[in-house]
C-alpha cells in the first residue's frame, strides 16, 4: 500500500492486519485534509485515501484567489500539497489507493481498496463532485485556458472582457450575475426559452444592461486556434448557427457528485448528493459526508474545509466506540483470522 513521504514520493507502509483506525477519510480534498488535521490534533488514529493527487478537483485549478491566507493567490495543486503536508505533520498518512467498496453498517466500517481492506470506527466521505461538461472537442485542452467551471474562482481573470455562461439553473444565473459586475458583457446561453433558476434571479438579470440572453441555444463548437476565441451556437428549434466572440466561457450545467460508493447505504438527494446536515453526520452513526459530495448551498474550498473541521464535533461517537472496545478487539481478531 503506497504511502506518500514528506518529499512527495511513495513508500511502502501497511497497517497491521486487523488494525482499526479511529477515522478513515476517503478523498484527499480540502474537506478530507481538514478532517485529517483536526482528527490528528484530537489524538485520533486517522488515514487519508486518495486515488489521484492531493487536493482532488482543487488541484486542477490554475489560480485560487478566494481562499484566505494567500495574498497573491495560489495554484490548486500547491494548495493541495500544503494541506497534505499539514495533515502529515501531525501524523496522518496519505495512501494513494482507490476505494472500490464500503461496508458502513456496524461499529466497525470496512473500506475495500485496490491494496486490500481497511477497518475504521468512523468513515469520512470527502469524494467531491465534478462539473458536468459540454463534451465538445477541445474542451479538455481549453480547461482553465478559456473554458471554466467556477465563476467565483476564475471570473476575475476576465475583468472588463466579454464572457459567456452556459446553463439556465440557479448556478448559471448566480454566475452570470457575478460576472456582470466585473465583465464588460455576459452572454447567458440556455437551451430553453426561459430560465429554470428561482424567480429571485430573474429581475436582477433582466435589469443588468450588460447581460444578453441567448435563448433556445446550445454550444455547437468551441472555436479555438492559438487559444480560445469564441463559441458557435445552434438554435435548437431552427438549427440556425451563429458565432459569439468572447474571451472565455463558464460552463454551469450542473455537477456530478462522486457518491457512487454510498449508493444503497446512505440517503442521496435527487441530484445524487449525500444527505447530511451542517453537522456532516449521515444517518449511519460514525459516517460523515464533507465538502462537495454532501447536500449544501455553497460548494467552495473554504466551505469544504469548514465541513472537515466540523467532523471533530463527533467526539461522543468516538467515546461510544471506546465503550464497545471489547467487541471491536474481538472483531479485529476474527478479521485477522479471516473468519469475517
Amino acid at each position: 500500500m503506497p504511502v506518500i513521504n514528506e518529499n512527495g514520493t511513495p513508500q511502502e507502509s501497511a497497517a497491521p492486519q486487523g488494525h482499526i483506525y479511529d477515522m478513515i477519510i476517503v478523498g484527499g480534498g480540502p474537506g478530507g485534509y481538514t478532517a485529517a488535521l483536526y482528527a490528528a490534533r484530537a489524538g485520533l488514529d486517522a488515514v487519508v485515501l486518495e486515488r489521484m493527487a492531493a487536493g482532488g478537483q482543487m488541484a486542477l485549478t490554475e489560480q485560487v484567489d478566494n481562499y484566505p491566507g494567500f495574498d497573491e493567490g495560489v495554484d490548486g495543486f500547491t494548495l493541495g500539497e500544503k494541506m497534505r503536508r499539514g495533515a502529515e505533520r501531525f501524523g496522518v498518512p496519505t495512501r494513494m489507493e482507490e476505494v472500490t467498496s464500503l461496508a458502513l453498517a456496524g461499529p466497525v466500517k470496512r473500506v475495500e481498496t485496490g491494496g486490500g481492506p481497511l477497518l475504521g470506527r468512523t468513515v469520512v466521505l470527502s469524494t467531491g463532485a465534478t462539473p458536468r461538461k459540454l463534451e465538445l472537442p477541445g474542451e479538455e485542452e481549453l480547461a482553465g485556458q478559456g473554458v471554466h467551471y467556477c465563476a467565483a474562482c476564475d471570473g476575475m481573470f476576465y475583468r472588463g472582457k466579454t464572457v459567456a455562461v452556459v446553463g439556465g439553473g440557479n448556478s448559471a444565473a448566480a454566475d452570470a450575475l457575478l460576472l456582470s459586475r466585473v465583465c464588460a458583457k455576459v452572454y447567458l446561453i440556455h437551451r430553453r426559452d426561459s430560465l429554470r433558476a428561482e424567480r429571485a434571479y430573474h429581475a436582477p438579470l433582466m435589469a443588468a444592461d450588460n447581460v444578453e440572453f441567448c435563448w433556445n441555444s446550445v454550444v455547437a463548437e468551441l472555436i479555438h486556434g492559438e487559444g480560445f476565441q469564441g463559441l458557435r451556437l445552434r438554435d435548437v428549434n431552427t438549427g440556425a448557427e451563429r458565432t459569439v466572440d468572447c474571451a472565455g466561457v463558464f460552463v454551469s450545467i450542473g455537477r456530478k457528485p462522486a457518491s457512487g460508493l454510498a449508493e444503497g447505504q446512505l440517503a442521496l438527494d435527487r441530484s445524487g448528493y449525500i444527505t447530511a446536515d451542517e453537522s456532516t453526520r449521515t444517518e449511519i452513526p460514525g459516517v460523515y459526508a464533507v465538502g462537495d459530495v454532501r447536500t449544501k448551498a455553497l460548494r467552495q474550498i473554504v466551505t469544504a474545509a469548514a465541513d472537515g473541521a466540523v467532523v471533530s464535533g463527533g467526539e461522543p461517537e468516538f467515546e461510544a466506540c471506546e465503550r464497545t472496545a471489547g467487541s471491536l478487539r474481538e472483531f479485529a481478531e476474527k478479521f485477522a483470522e479471516g473468519t469475517v
